[in-house]
């Protein structure tokens, strides 16, 4: 049900949004403003005209915590004894797809990720949540080696014309973004994380983001007819294809990272 008295649904609908598309979002409920009903209300409400029966909406419910290779984890164990960093490696909760709670995805991705019919992909770090038509084939499998690459969620979503709706957050969080690093431009490393009681290895991209935010400026000025903008609440949103944003960042990014 729509918020009473906050137009958001024709807001979302002008910028685009409507039946059967497949989202992926990424937001700042803050920016948006006050809405009666909170994070649930706006999940419910984008539910409402993508119509799970045949859209889906898709959000990252990524948990960096896990990891013992993350800026996270060095930065909760920074100046910690030998003794307390082995402690705290005992406490570490492990990785659980049905009940770990993202971090630092926002309130509307933890409101994907707890509502009942929503299917989570199984990456201890770079989870996705999905709910409607396609989220069990989108989240059906995250092999550790594919954090955000061709074999992840991110990949099936490039393959069935997904869009990115970004609402109250600049391309800095865009995360789609990362499917156009290729090898050259984000070379393995090791990682090391827990899932559940075990501790896993494994080596995967060391991807980056620092890029994005002008990334996404340069996207938006080379096709801004495929990037749509309007308010929604309070918040600047954006919503565009995201094949073409994956696209542009392979072929942007050597560039941005690299070329200057």
């Amino acid at each position: 049900m729509e918020p009473r008295g906050i137009p958001l649904r024709a807001q979302l609908t002008h910028l685009g949004l409507s039946t059967g598309q497949t989202v992926l979002v990424h937001s700042s409920l803050r920016s948006v403003g006050w809405i009666p009903g909170g994070a649930a209300a706006l999940r419910d409400l984008l539910l409402d005209i993508l119509d799970p029966a045949d859209g889906t909406l898709v959000v990252p419910t990524q948990t960096g915590s896990t990891s013992v290779t993350s800026s996270g984890f060095a930065a909760a164990t920074a100046g910690r004894s030998e003794a307390e960093y082995r402690a705290y490696l005992d406490r570490l909760p492990g990785f659980d797809a049905d009940h770990s709670p993202s971090e630092e995805m926002g309130a509307l991705a933890e409101a994907v990720r707890t509502h009942p019919d929503a299917w989570r992909s199984p990456h201890p770090i770079t989870s996705f949540a999905a709910v409607g038509r396609l989220a069990a084939e989108l989240m059906s499998a995250h092999p550790l080696h594919s954090l955000l690459g061709k074999e992840s969620p991110l990949g099936r979503l490039y393959e069935c014309d997904a869009l990115v709706l970004l609402i109250g957050v600049g391309y800095d969080k865009c995360t789609a973004f990362h499917l156009g690093e290729n090898p050259e431009i984000a070379p393995e490393r090791d990682y090391r994380c827990k899932i559940g009681d075990s501790w896993r290895r494994f080596r995967a991209p060391a991807h980056r983001d620092e890029e994005f935010a002008e990334l996404g400026t340069m996207f938006e000025s080379s096709r801004p007819h495929r990037v749509r903008e309007a308010q929604v609440g309070a918040a600047r949103c954006r919503l565009f294809p995201l094949t073409e944003a994956v696209d542009y960042a392979a072929v942007t990014l050597p560039y941005l990272r690299f070329a200057r």
